[in-house]
């Protein structure tokens, strides 16, 4: 059966009407993923029997007139740092390369309890440190939508899923634009929630202040539908804001403009950033004018100036403290050494990739005496700093447009060409995680070559539904993007 390109929405209303089962979907997204994943590689971990388990169940449900839920019978993926109950998590690193949760992720169970069906776990950049999935132990993930470039990272597996047609929603996680810049670059919608609007529990963390759960989908509908189901307080984490949640599909059925104070992002180099996607800015901008929006330019002079040095003194601070459990003892890959000092450093060395390496390195010397009151100190009243200045932006504009990245999808081996120029190309995405906005990266269409264009969106802390409902109103004029056309030979 085809179901590629049917929405999230469509699935579950299909199942639920009898029309074809929860069983005949997982099975065509399975039979897709076998078809033509050896070549794209974004799935790691294939959960058939599972999946075909969970299938069975929900067509039984509906079978005795029961409602499994939301997204009843609906096939999805998760980045392969969301810990699932039975099935290797391994975070693409060697150092958990054997490791089997005994307990599912907060957002995973949300999901099942919706009806969803896990199909399998998607590849990533080792422990979600990168910009490519090119660190992962599996090998890179390819772009659907050509396989000369990279996907984005670090939930590149996660977007290349579904723009490659192999599920309709995935998940991932984004601490500096790991949801959106990978949803961009394949040409997908994504989102990073407010943070504390989704738990984290169960998430192997990099920087748990910046850390966020995202949905990945081919249309803001189904974002809007992911957020329902994902968006609950939790116990489990302290951080989740106990809060009652507005309906976010309900927000995305209602989309208008009209009324809307929207602000462009001035007071950077316009030239700095491809022609397209310069271009795409224009077009949202010309579309928020048309129904009915004011539109106006902004500046953000302190969050453009420090923003990416700030993120990484948060970030690698962070990562290099949680990453200290991994010591070859309690937790991970095992050296043998002669001594304790020496099993250490072997477990790690070998456990560990070079991108990992580096940042925990970087991240350690700005936690010693002196680097931290010098630069970990600084950065987080510089951090404050940032989320002042959207305030003030946010009492003037309902939401913020700007890039995302500087460029289209990099060529595979950018990177290793030129590091720094890809730390820098967070300038943009970096900004929502550390003022805590929700943030959405939305197609804009693609190129002649067939690369994707895209914007991102951005409003106060908390306001994600009046995000998906102007996200969803510029959609409806720019339109949904395509799910990529794949060859045998692919």
């Amino acid at each position: 059966m085809e179901l590629t390109g049917l929405s999230a929405r469509e699935i579950a209303s299909a199942v639920k009407a009898r029309k074809f089962t929860a069983v005949e979907a997982a099975r065509a997204c399975i039979e897709r993923i076998k078809k033509y994943d050896k070549k794209c590689r974004a799935i790691v971990t294939l959960c058939e029997e599972e999946a075909m388990a969970d299938a069975e169940r929900i067509d039984a449900a509906v079978a005795r007139g029961e409602d499994p839920g939301a997204l009843c019978g609906v096939p999805f993926v998760v980045k392969d740092n969301f810990c699932t109950k039975g099935i290797r998590t391994t975070c693409c690193s060697r150092m958990l390369e054997d490791w089997v949760p005994n307990y599912d992720a907060t957002s995973v169970i949300n999901m099942k309890k919706a009806g969803a069906v896990l199909i399998g776990k998607a590849n990533m950049d080792e422990f979600a440190m990168g910009s490519t999935t090119e660190s992962s132990i599996f090998g890179a993930t390819l772009n659907p939508r050509d396989f000369t470039r990279v996907p984005g990272g670090s939930s590149g597996g996660s977007a290349a899923s579904v723009a490659a047609g192999y599920v309709p929603v995935a998940l991932g996680s984004d601490t500096g634009g790991s949801v959106r810049q990978p949803a961009a670059f394949c040409g997908v919608q994504g989102m990073k929630p407010s943070y504390g609007q989704i738990s984290r529990y169960g998430i192997v963390a990099y920087a748990s202040s910046l850390d966020q759960v995202g949905p990945l989908a081919a249309n803001v509908g189904d974002l809007a539908l992911l957020m329902d189901v994902l968006a609950k307080e939790d116990p489990n984490d302290t951080t989740c804001d106990a809060y009652d949640r507005p309906s976010f599909t309900k927000a995305a059925a209602e989309a208008s403009l009209a009324g809307k104070r929207v602000a462009v992002l001035t007071g950077y180099d316009r030239d700095s950033i491809d022609a397209p996607l310069s271009a795409a800015i224009d077009r949202a901008a010309a579309i928020c004018r048309a129904e009915g929006a004011s539109v106006f330019e902004a500046k953000l002079p302190i969050t453009m100036e420090h923003t990416v040095a700030c993120y990484y003194m948060v970030a690698l601070g962070d990562a290099s403290s949680k990453l200290a459990c991994y010591d070859g003892m309690r937790y991970g890959h095992h050296a043998d050494g002669r001594n304790l000092s020496e099993m250490y450093k072997k477990s790690r060395m070998e456990g560990f990739g070079e991108e990992v390496r580096k940042r925990i390195l970087v991240g350690t010397c700005i936690l010693t005496r002196g680097y931290y009151d010098n630069y970990f100190v600084p950065a987080t009243r510089v951090r404050q700093l940032i989320s002042d200045e959207f305030k003030e932006l946010f009492k003037e504009a309902d939401i913020l447009i700007c890039p995302i990245t500087p460029t289209l999808a990099y060529k595979r081996g950018f990177v290793e060409k030129d590091p720094v120029k890809m730390y820098l190309g967070d300038v943009f995405t970096t900004i929502a995680n550390l003022a805590g906005l929700p943030s959405i990266s939305l197609n804009a269409g693609f190129t002649e070559e067939g690369l994707p264009t895209n914007v991102q969106l951005l409003a106060p802390r908390f306001g994600d539904a009046e995000l998906i409902a102007c996200a969803a109103a510029i959609e409806k004029n720019a339109g949904s993007p395509h799910i990529a056309v794949l060859t045998e030979d692919d």
